[in-house]
């Protein structure tokens, strides 16, 4: 572990010597990932990427290195679709995610390299940290955190730097 690594602990992450309440998936945490199971993946994710939508987040909040969500924007779920757990643009002849939500789940996003670039069907897909629900609220598999929190996060982070999730 390195001092710019996200760890993933009981009470929450741990990041840059404080530590940040957060939300995992309903389905608690494995180390056998499978698409739809509700569960947060063990293991150490890389982070890739940083999006934003731009019409609720000034880009000047966030690091140069984000990137706008438009509202064509979609995240292929589906293990038949050949961009799984890819971008897509919608439309989408496959299962998606809409990345412009009507919630703010997705306001900002980090991407991580689980099964990324070149996913093993079904494995999973979509692992992001993003804007929780409410405090504590489940996720479908995703680590997420309180608004603040998470652009607090975002502005301190490297990119490359890891989430680490402990083996259950």
């Amino acid at each position: 572990m390195t001092p710019g690594d996200l760890v993933l602990t009981p009470l929450g992450v741990r990041f840059r010597g404080r530590l940040f309440p957060c939300s995992v998936g309903r389905g608690g945490i494995t180390a056998r990932k499978r698409e739809g199971d509700g569960a947060t993946p063990a293991g150490a994710h890389r982070i890739v990427g940083l999006l934003y939508r731009p019409d609720r987040v000034a880009a000047g909040a966030l690091p140069g290195w984000a990137v706008p969500i438009h509202p064509a924007d979609g995240w292929s779920d589906d293990p038949a679709d050949p961009d799984y757990n890819l971008m897509v643009r919608r439309p989408h002849p496959f299962g998606h995610e809409r990345l412009c939500r009507a919630d703010p789940l997705y306001d900002i996003v980090l991407t991580t390299d689980f099964n990324w670039p070149y996913a093993e069907r079904g494995l999973g897909s979509a692992i992001f940290l993003h804007c929780w629900r409410a405090p504590r609220y489940p996720t479908a598999g995703c680590v997420a955190f309180d608004r603040r929190d998470l652009v607090w996060i975002v502005n301190r982070l490297d990119y490359g730097a890891r989430l680490i999730v402990p083996q259950p």
